[in-house]
């Protein structure tokens, strides 16, 4: 990890420390840390198989609805809870796999991943990031966004 990473990442972090985290400030300082534009946080429901949208930006607002709640194994985040590992897209724009929902590709991002929120085996949300271009995410950045959605679901767990 560069320099410049590793200090956003230590950003992110201070921010999961204060006392009510603000979610939104924590996703812009993530978004901006890997250089993308758009992004989301969801929390799982205590005692449900949904995900219900905690912080956002960058997404269309019509959509909002659309991404308000979303069903383990449904869309890139419910996939991503589902098999409890990273799911991107080099190109959202040209995926034809239907793992991503047709709304999804309203949001014109390209380059685009979801990481499921775990701590000690268990999902407390998914954390996904976005760019406006077509992009790979490397196997560091996979593992950074995997720590840093380790580093909420301690927040959560903490209540």
């Amino acid at each position: 990890m560069n320099r410049t990473a590793k200090s956003n990442q230590d950003a992110i972090f201070s921010l999961l420390e204060e006392k009510p985290v603000n979610w939104q400030s924590v996703l812009a300082e993530v978004i901006a840390s890997f250089d993308c534009t758009t992004g989301t946080i969801h929390f799982l429901e205590g005692g449900t198989q949904l995900l219900k949208l905690q912080a956002h930006q960058g997404i269309p607002e019509f959509l909002l609805p659309k991404l308000a709640i979303i069903p383990i194994g449904k869309g890139m985040a419910g996939i991503a809870a589902e098999r409890r590992e990273p799911v991107e897209m080099c190109n959202l724009q040209t995926d034809s796999s239907g793992v991503a929902r047709p709304a999804a590709k309203e949001t014109k991002v390209e380059g685009s991943i979801a990481v499921p929120m775990l701590l000690d085996d268990t999902l407390f949300g998914v954390l996904g990031i976005a760019k406006p271009v077509p992009y790979d995410f490397t196997d560091e950045e996979s593992t950074d966004l995997l720590s840093i959605g380790a580093a909420i679901s301690r927040v959560i767990k903490k209540g």
